[in-house]
């Protein structure tokens, strides 16, 4: 060993134990702040399943591929990474001695190439995430880029790392090679080959470029050791346990989409006639409050700004943005940590936990972060504002999109349950809503005996559970559908083409009530599960006797049908439920309707969050509107799992749109660009949505807003009236 390699070892040496001490500080600091949250035991269900999902994701890149070039970028930096670290370990022997290498691996040729591949591929990838973030950074001129509000300097910090960590990776070999002490054969190695070709024969040239490869990755690890909240870096750690611990780990899209998460207390599901707010947990006021994967999920959080480039509120001038929320949380449960550590914290009454004498000892920033609330104004200091809170749709985008499988909707309506239960602090306008829902089991107020006024004026008799038991189908009509003057020229549509069809079907008549939907995602899980119970009852009554494959359920509202699907379950309703679009595609390729005269015009369709996104049903209703319409389907650019939002979910439809561009009118916008006279639909609150979005262009006479059903009906039978100008909503 020379002079040089004891000044490269001591130096590399050094250096590794100071990052390693900060990087193992860092890890406990992280670990005890995720495990401030609540329970959460659901998570470690089924670790087979949880395990392939998280390989699968992670290794087959399936969330960001779906981003294309950058996906296909990431993929590689995340390989080089991985791989690669095998050659920072492998810098230790070479700071001892210039011709040192891996023991037993180091001297085969196919790890050679290997390596090689993986090193040029890998600076291809990063040079073009580092293109991509300078030409998409919030500076530049014209339009909101994704990464506004992300913390820059950490991603050019994190890439110019990478790319450094790469290039002396290559100047490593390449010394090997001018001083003729390289293993591997040119074929093997062309790029370090070419690099060695042009540097000088310098025998410690190796061991001087280990220590500053060593220097440059134990630099990454220091900062990002003193930045535990610096996620563009901690997600190459953290987005396996995240993806591992997501939701529902079966589901093919986000985990988050589809049901809510129940309301828990202490990790167990809340029963409402049981629990006392002295001592169970509405929701959440605080945010040691969220489970510890809520904690996990703010720590794993990239800053890609996926989620914000989908979201609707975010898209049309909002305060929203998923990613500046989470990034709000993250930081405020870090600052906050050192009093929750100490034992600080309100329970449930608000009264203190901690003595003064624990308190004594604590930084004073620490003391003012923790009476911060959560929910407040800037005027307030708190840490989320009510307009960004009740900006949300609930429709997914983010979930969706998300690359390390965040939850941010759960999260969202966790914070409105407490809120709604205990602060009764919600925009008053729904307020109107959920009184209706208590009082008259539907938003609009409307009398329970007008629930069948539907059926009026049918050429068919409806039959009703209960009057009929020969029925295979529940036709479910929703409160929309029974109520709403749009919805319900879908609804008789749907009932004429199942009567045309030879399908037997009944309804419920008075014996239905609201779903639920509007009152559970606004937060008022209370009268969510009041509704919820009666209906489970009401719709295990009437399939009595029944195995589960024949409790079928037709639904045309896609609330309707995600809740009574996805969330009836945990009241003890088992139901197969399928959305009307499924039903007529099916009926239309078995023969039983035939479409006969093809709709003109052009037609678009409006993929809704329910049906869609959160649900993965895109193909049925294109099926069901390519056999009816004349020419091919217009798809507008966001579609299928990137539809944008009309607006109306998340109880949106019952609250003022007061801030920036309205979310209907930029999806009718989309729609009207494609040239197609009809948007086609498939969901009651979208036609209500981009009805009123098409009037208030003035384009009413020029642009219809149809359920696909209605669109079939007409091809099907097309002596059918038209229907005429749709008139509004009652109740507004």
């Amino acid at each position: 060993m020379g002079s040089v390699q004891i000044v490269t070892t001591i130096l590399a040496a050094a250096i590794t134990a100071v990052a390693v001490w900060l990087a193992v500080r860092a890890v406990m600091k992280m670990t005890a702040v995720i495990r401030l949250g609540q329970p959460a035991p659901e998570r470690s269900s089924d670790k087979g399943a949880r395990t392939k999902t998280m390989l699968v994701e992670t290794a087959g890149h399936t969330r960001m591929l779906k981003w294309g070039v950058v996906g296909a970028a990431h993929w590689f930096v995340m390989v080089g990474f991985i791989v690669l670290s095998l050659l920072v370990l492998e810098a230790y022997f070479e700071v001892v001695t210039p011709t040192g290498g891996l023991p037993i691996i180091g001297h085969w040729t196919v790890f050679g190439l290997a390596t090689e591949i993986i090193t040029v591929l890998g600076l291809i990838g990063i040079l073009v995430l580092m293109v991509i973030r300078l030409r998409n950074r919030p500076t530049r001129p014209g339009g909101r880029s994704r990464f506004t509000g992300s913390t820059m300097w950490q991603g050019y910090f994190v890439e110019w790392i990478v790319l450094l960590v790469l290039i002396f990776g290559l100047l490593i070999r390449g010394f090997k090679v001018a001083t003729d002490h390289f293993e591997y054969p040119p074929w093997a190695t062309p790029v370090s080959h070419a690099v060695g070709a042009v540097l000088p024969d310098w025998s410690d040239g190796a061991s001087v470029a280990a220590l500053i490869k060593i220097a440059i990755s134990m630099t990454w690890l220091i900062v990002i050791s003193l930045n535990v909240t610096m996620g563009v870096a901690w997600h190459r750690f953290l987005a396996f346990p995240n993806i591992f611990f997501k939701r529902e780990p079966a589901k093919p899209a986000g985990s988050g989409l589809g049901a809510l998460r129940p309301m828990t207390s202490q990790g167990k599901p809340l029963d409402f006639e049981e629990a006392d707010p002295e001592k169970d947990q509405f929701g959440v006021a605080h945010v040691e409050q969220f489970s510890w994967k809520g904690l996990l999920d703010f720590s794993t959080c990239t800053e890609c700004g996926r989620c914000q480039s989908q979201c609707p509120a975010w898209n049309t001038g909002k305060p929203l943005s998923p990613k500046l929320l989470v990034l709000s949380l993250r930081d405020h449960a870090y600052a906050k940590a050192p009093y929750l550590l100490a034992g600080g914290g309100k329970d449930l009454t608000g009264e203190e936990k901690a003595t003064q004498a624990q308190l004594a000892h604590l930084d004073v920033l620490a003391l003012a972060e923790a009476d911060k609330p959560l929910i407040g104004t800037a005027e307030e200091g708190g840490v989320i504002d009510p307009d960004v809170l009740w900006s949300c749709t609930t429709c997914g985008a983010c979930v969706e999109q998300c690359p390390v499988d965040i939850e941010h909707v759960d999260h969202i309506v966790d914070m409105r349950r407490y809120q709604v239960l205990i602060e009764s602090s919600f925009p008053s306008e729904a307020g109107v809503m959920l009184r209706n829902l208590e009082n008259k089991g539907n938003p609009w107020g409307a009398p329970q005996n007008t629930r069948e006024d539907w059926t009026k004026g049918l050429d068919f008799e409806v039959p009703r559970v209960g009057e009929v038991d020969d029925f295979e189908y529940l036709f479910w009509v929703g409160c929309a559908g029974a109520f709403e003057d749009r919805a319900k020229k879908t609804t008789r549509a749907v009932a004429t083409l199942l009567n045309e069809a030879g399908v037997k079907f009944a309804i419920l008549g008075e014996g239905e009530t609201c779903s639920g939907d509007p009152a559970r995602r606004i937060g008022n899980e209370f009268v969510f599960q009041m509704l919820a119970q009666q209906n489970v009852e009401t719709l295990n009554e009437a399939f009595e006797g029944r195995d589960k494959t024949k409790r079928k359920i037709v639904a045309t509202c896609p609330h309707c049908f995600n809740t009574l699907g996805n969330e009836y379950g945990q009241l003890g309703g088992e139901f197969e439920v399928v959305h009307h679009t499924q039903l007529l595609a099916h009926l239309v390729a078995t023969g039983k309707l035939t479409p006969v005269q093809p709709v003109d015009g052009g037609v678009t369709y409006h993929d809704p969050c329910y049906l869609g996104r959160h649900n993965r049903i895109f193909a049925a209703p294109r099926e069901v509107l390519g056999d009816s319409i004349a020419g091919d389907l217009t798809e507008m650019p966001r579609n299928s799992e990137r539809s944008f939002c009309c607006g109306a979910g998340g109880a949106r439809m019952w609250m003022e749109e007061k801030i920036g561009k309205r979310i209907n009118v930029d999806r009718v916008e989309e729609a009207m660009a494609t040239g197609a006279k009809t948007v086609a639909v498939g969901c009651p609150f979208c036609s209500t949505m981009l009805n009123d979005g098409v009037n208030g262009k003035g384009a009413g006479e020029q642009v219809e807003v149809i359920d696909v059903a209605s669109v079939l009906l007409r091809s099907v039978k097309p002596e059918q009236p038209q229907g005429g100008k749709e008139t509004a909503p009652i109740g507004g």
